[in-house]
Parts: structure tokens; sequence; C-alpha cells
């Protein structure tokens, strides 16, 4: 079923595929970042507290303050239907478990204590937007009485005008997820996995592997994950093809920040080596 069987007009069809598509760059990033503290635990603490502490810095200017924006500007649209009213207030519930989840994130002494936190964080999120998509934001959508692009609009002056830098120039993304900033996609020669170079370096270096990621998400999740990587680190990247678009996405976002090496070229996987310079 298309978006515009599911809204009154199109304008709120363009309204409901814009908000789904932020939904899907943060949830990428948040996945990004959970998956590369999860993998960092068990290989490098440093990072892993680096990373920890970027996790909860994404939470505090993006995810929490978009939750509140959306309490604020769309659950009490929703929560007048009586059709939804349990539904919004189960939403709001579980924005309360969301904060909880990140404040026991900050409060963690280490990251290994945090990863539990983390998991737990990610999937709530997951499921909580999967509730928003197919079921509250469609709802506002094909309600002639309400105007989901201006209930968008609200919400989005709410967040540019409150304490939240989600959307500065740093953390940007365009509606489909990609960020706008970052760091260059350079090939940097390398054996392409023949004779797997680097190979005890790469032992200590985080793994992102999103083969079984959605591809809606794919993007958001890496450019998640890249963001967690500290200057002079790495992270090997592991696809089920080879990533050119994925790389001209990355130059894109800032020039000469990522250098890139092939690990493995196919035929069922790829492995790259992603480093900030």
């Amino acid at each position: 079923m298309s978006v515009l069987t599911l809204a009154s007009d199109p304008g709120d069809a363009t309204a409901l595929e814009t908000a789904e598509a932020h939904h899907a760059r943060l949830a990428g990033e948040l996945a990004g970042r959970v998956t590369m503290l999860l993998t960092a635990v068990d290989r490098d603490s440093i990072a892993a507290e680096r990373i920890h502490a970027g996790l909860v810095a994404f939470c505090d200017r993006s995810l929490l303050p978009h939750a509140a924006a959306e309490e604020a500007a769309l659950y009490p649209a929703a929560h007048g239907m009586p059709e939804a009213r349990l539904l919004v207030e189960g939403l709001i519930g579980e924005h309360r478990c969301l904060t909880a989840l990140v404040d026991a994130l900050r409060a963690a002494p280490d990251a290994a204590e945090a990863a539990a936190d983390a998991r737990a964080l990610h999937v709530l999120f997951e499921e909580h937007l999967a509730k928003e998509n197919g079921l509250v934001l469609p709802l506002l959508a094909m309600t002639p009485e309400v105007c989901l692009a201006d209930l968008l609009a609200d919400m989005h002056h709410d967040l540019a005008n409150g304490s939240s830098t989600e959307g500065s120039p740093g953390d940007r993304d365009d509606e489909e997820g990609h960020a706008g900033d970052g760091g260059r996609a350079e090939a940097a020669g390398g054996c392409g996995g023949a004779c797997g170079c680097g190979g005890a370096e790469e032992a200590d270096e985080p793994e992102l592997d999103v083969r079984d990621v959605p591809h809606a998400l794919r993007h958001a999740t890496v450019f998640g994950a890249l963001d967690a990587v500290p200057a002079g680190t790495a992270m090997v990247l592991i696809a089920p093809h080879d990533p050119l678009p994925l790389l001209a996405r990355i130059e894109q976002r800032a020039p000469g920040v990522f250098s890139v090496e092939y690990l493995e070229r196919g035929p069922e996987t790829w492995r790259l080596r992603l480093r900030h310079r």
C-alpha cells in the first residue's frame, strides 16, 4: 500500500514519508553507535569509553529532544482520538523508559557496565518507532481534521528553538538518513583481502556488520558508527556487496577525514577498513 493511500492529502503524504525517513536516520545512528560500543567493549576498553560518551551525547542532543518534541506537537492530536488514546499513553510511558535507559548509560561507571543498557535502549527505540510509523503517523495522516504537515512543522520549530542541537551542522542528516558531514572515502590500496595484511591491527578494531541491516537504515547505521570512531583509529565494515554508493556518501560528508582499505572483495562478503585520519 502506498503512502498516498494512507494520507488525506498529498501534503500529509509527503510529511508522512519525511517523518519515517527521519526516524530511520535516528534509528540507524543509534544502531551504529550501540553496535560499535558492544564490539569495542571486548576489544579496546579505551575506545569503548569514548564511544560510550559519544552515545550518551547523541541521546542528549538528538534522541531525547526528539521524543520531547513528539509529546509536545504530535501526541496531543493523536491522544484526542478515542482509538489512539491508550496507544499514545503507552508511547509516553516508553519515552520515560528511554529516558531512564539514557540516565543509566550516563551513570554507568564504565563502558562494560553500559553495554546492557545500550542494547536495551536500541531494542526499545526500534520497537517504539515501529508503533509510531505503523500506527500513530498513518492515523494522523489519514484524518482530514488533522494536518500532519503542520504538526511536524511545529515539532521541528520546537526542536530548532529549544535547548536541543539536533540538526546542527555536525549532526544534520538529510531526510534519507545521509549525514551532512563526516569523512571522505579514499581508496588506500591494500591487497584487496588476498593476503589479510594488517591482520594484527584489525583484530583490535571494532567491526560493523551491516549485512542484516535493513537497506533503509544501512547508510545511517554506518554514519552513526563512523561518528563513534575517534581520530587515529579505525573500524572494519562488513557488507554484502561492494559499497561504492556508501563510500561516495561518506566522501560527500567531509572530504579527507576517512581513508578506505579493502580487506576482502567478495564474492559473498566485502570487508573494508575505514580509518579516521
